[in-house]
């Protein structure tokens, strides 16, 4: 049953609309006011954003708060300096509460804690004001929290049809695992570029290095594939992903692997399952067995942090004048380089 909430009375209407109005009142204190008297008038969310800055849970918030302290509570704390320090009962609370509850529970639009929520959050509720980020770092590190970027994912992911690929083919991959005589590739292809690429890295303070871009933009595909079993990659260069060169490169796999069966796994794209790629498959030599992932699910591929560690190590951050040669400079460190990744 959804839980009904009374209006304020005319009396504290009133009370608030002087408290706003008082030529004392900063623009803080007269907004908080305003963020309660919508939400009580049932004003919609993005109504209360836009005129107060506040999120409709915030003023929520400040409206329980009034009618729980009074018109004293929606006072700035003015004349009193931030503590220097929490204390641990305060640690340990702030410890629980983002172990337990997103920021949404204190007002906020985010789902996810920042150090810059944490921070006003620390401010508003224990007067505590740190100068730098490496307190409230050593507070997340404290809840065991890891800073990182979110993964992401496509909205169209069908986790059950996952659920259902994994439980067809997981038996048959894992047999093939086995076999002595058979050989198990993850593959994808990837386009390089010579737009570059940035990340960040750690600089001295003060430095501020530029690198050099170019106004061109030539691209070539790199195709590869993970042999899941030892770790060792097989990329080749191509001038694009079609149907001839998927061809042409799982007639490669076949010569470096003569003699095995060959189960390869790779996404859904079309000139995957195109005719000319079926045609090569009835008449090639080579033993191939082909699966392909489930739709929209790229995290089950191990080839994809193949692309992420070459990027690293010889793209990113880098001005690419010659496409060939950064792409053949690519190709060499992945052949050369093991990548342990457990698949499945």
């Amino acid at each position: 049953m959804k839980k009904t909430t009374h209006q304020l009375s005319s009396v504290q209407i009133q009370e608030l609309t002087n408290y706003k109005k008082a030529s004392s009142r900063s623009a803080k204190e007269a907004m908080r006011v305003q963020a309660i008297l919508l939400f009580d008038d049932g004003a919609a969310s993005k109504l209360i954003k836009n005129i107060t800055e506040y999120s409709k849970k915030y003023a929520s918030n400040l409206r329980r708060k009034y009618l729980k302290r009074g018109i004293n509570s929606l006072d700035d704390r003015k004349g009193k300096c931030p503590n220097a320090l929490l204390t641990k009962g305060q640690r340990l609370e702030i410890i629980k509460n983002i172990t337990m509850l997103t920021p949404q529970a204190f007002g906020f639009d985010e789902v996810y804690w920042t150090t810059a929520t944490l921070s006003f959050l620390i401010k508003e509720q224990y007067n505590v004001q740190y100068k730098s980020r490496t307190p409230i770092t050593i507070l997340f590190k404290e809840a065991r929290f890891t800073y990182h970027k979110p993964d992401k994912q496509y909205r169209a992911k069908d986790q059950n049809a996952i659920d259902a690929w994994k439980e067809k083919y997981k038996p048959i991959i894992n047999d093939a695992i086995e076999n002595e005589k058979t050989v198990v590739l993850v593959a994808d292809e990837m386009m390089l570029s010579t737009q570059t690429t940035t990340q960040k890295i750690w600089l001295k303070k003060g430095e501020f290095p530029k690198i050099d871009v170019s106004s061109k933009r030539t691209i070539r595909c790199i195709y590869g594939a993970l042999n899941i079993k030892n770790g060792h990659e097989h990329a080749f260069k191509a001038k694009g992903a079609n149907s001839k060169f998927s061809c042409e490169f799982l007639n490669q796999l076949g010569d470096l692997h003569k003699g095995y069966k060959i189960v390869l796994i790779w996404d859904n794209a079309s000139w995957h399952k195109s005719e000319e790629v079926k045609q090569f498959l009835t008449k090639t030599k080579h033993d191939f067995y082909l699966i392909n992932f489930p739709p929209y699910s790229p995290e089950l591929n191990p080839q994809e942090h193949v692309w992420k560690e070459g990027r690293k190590h010889i793209t990113h951050n880098t001005f690419i004048d010659n496409i060939d040669k950064a792409t053949d400079a690519f190709i060499h460190f992945l052949n050369e380089k093991i990548f342990d990744y457990k698949f499945i």
